[in-house]
C-alpha cells in the first residue's frame, strides 16, 4: 500500500534526523596535559600536587521545543516522541476510526453461525478484516497523503495545520457511515447545541461512529445466523423424530452448514457485502 510506504518513509527520515542531532550533542574528549616533573629539594623528590581533570559532560537526550528549523515547529525529539506515542495507539486508531469493527465482527458471526470456532483461526479472520479495511479505506488514506502528510514533509504545512487537514477525510468517511441519532445523542451529552456537519468535534464523530457500527455489524450478523438456525431446527426435529435424542444434532448439522455455505459461495457473498455496505 502507498500509505504502508509513506508510513515508512516519514519514520526513516524522523529517525535519521533524530541520528544527527544526537551526534551533534556528543561532549568533546578533554585533550591530556603533559605531565610535569616532580621537584627536586634538598636532595629529596617532592610530588607536585595535580590539578583535577574536569570530568566530561556525559551524553544528554534533551526534550525540547529547540532545534526546529522554523519558529512554532516541534524539534527531532519532540516528534520522535509523538512519532512513538501514535504507533503505541495506532491499534485503537484502526479499530474505532476505520472499517475494521463491522468486518471483524461480521466475520466472527460468520464463524460462530457455522459452528466451527477454530476455522478459520483468529489470525486468518483478523489478516482478512485487515486487507478488507486497508482496500475500503484506500481512498481516504489517499487524501490523507496527498493534502496534509505530503504538504507537511515538504514544509509547507505546519503540524498543527496538518493534523487538522487530516481529519477531515476521515470524519467525512466516518459521518457517512454514523447514524443521525447517535449524532444527536452524542451532541446533548456534549452540551452542544446544534451544529452543522461540518463543524462536528471528532469527539462527537468517533463514539457516535463506533455505536452505529456495532449496531450495523449486529445485523448483519442475524441476517447469517438465520440460514444456518433453520438447518438446526430441521436436524433436530428429524432425530427427535426417529428417536435418536442422545444424538448431538450439532454434529449432524454441521456437514449441512458447510454444502449449503460452499454451495451458494458464502465467502464472496460475505465478502462482497461487506464492501458494498461501506461503498453505498
Amino acid at each position: 500500500m502507498k500509505f504502508h510506504r509513506y508510513f515508512s518513509c516519514l519514520l526513516l527520515a524522523v529517525t535519521l534526523g533524530a541520528i544527527s542531532a544526537l551526534g551533534q550533542t556528543v561532549a568533546p574528549t578533554p585533550v591530556a596535559t603533559p605531565a610535569t616533573p616532580p621537584s627536586v629539594t634538598n636532595g629529596l623528590v617532592s610530588p607536585i600536587p595535580v590539578a583535577a581533570k574536569p570530568a566530561g559532560d556525559p551524553l544528554r537526550l534533551s526534550i525540547n521545543l529547540d532545534g526546529a528549523d522554523k519558529p512554532f515547529q516541534m524539534s527531532v525529539a519532540v516528534q520522535i516522541v509523538l512519532l512513538m506515542t501514535l504507533l503505541s495507539v495506532a491499534p485503537s486508531l484502526v479499530l474505532l476510526m476505520t472499517s475494521f469493527t463491522r468486518i471483524i465482527i461480521v466475520l466472527g458471526f460468520v464463524r460462530t453461525a457455522l459452528g466451527v470456532p477454530a476455522a478459520p483461526s483468529n489470525q486468518i479472520i483478523t489478516g482478512l478484516a485487515l486487507f478488507l479495511t486497508f482496500f475500503i479505506m484506500g481512498p481516504t488514506f489517499e487524501r490523507v497523503n496527498k493534502e496534509a502528510l505530503r504538504p507537511y514533509l515538504d514544509g509547507q504545512l505546519q503540524s498543527a495545520d496538518a493534523l487538522d487537514r487530516a481529519t477531515i477525510p476521515l470524519k467525512e468517511f466516518m459521518l457517512k457511515q454514523t447514524r443521525t441519532r447517535d449524532l444527536e445523542y452524542f451532541l446533548e451529552l456534549g452540551g452542544f447545541g446544534p451544529t452543522a456537519v461540518k463543524d462536528l468535534p471528532i469527539r462527537v464523530v468517533i463514539p457516535a461512529f463506533v455505536i452505529s457500527e456495532l449496531q450495523s455489524a449486529f445485523q448483519m450478523g442475524f441476517l447469517l445466523f438465520l440460514p444456518f438456525l433453520v438447518i438446526d431446527f430441521l436436524v433436530g426435529s428429524v432425530l427427535m423424530a426417529l428417536g435418536m435424542m442422545m444424538m448431538p444434532p450439532n454434529v449432524v448439522s454441521l456437514p449441512f452448514k458447510l454444502l449449503l455455505f460452499v454451495l451458494v459461495d458464502g465467502w464472496h457473498l460475505i465478502v462482497k457485502t461487506l464492501v458494498q455496505s461501506f461503498l453505498n
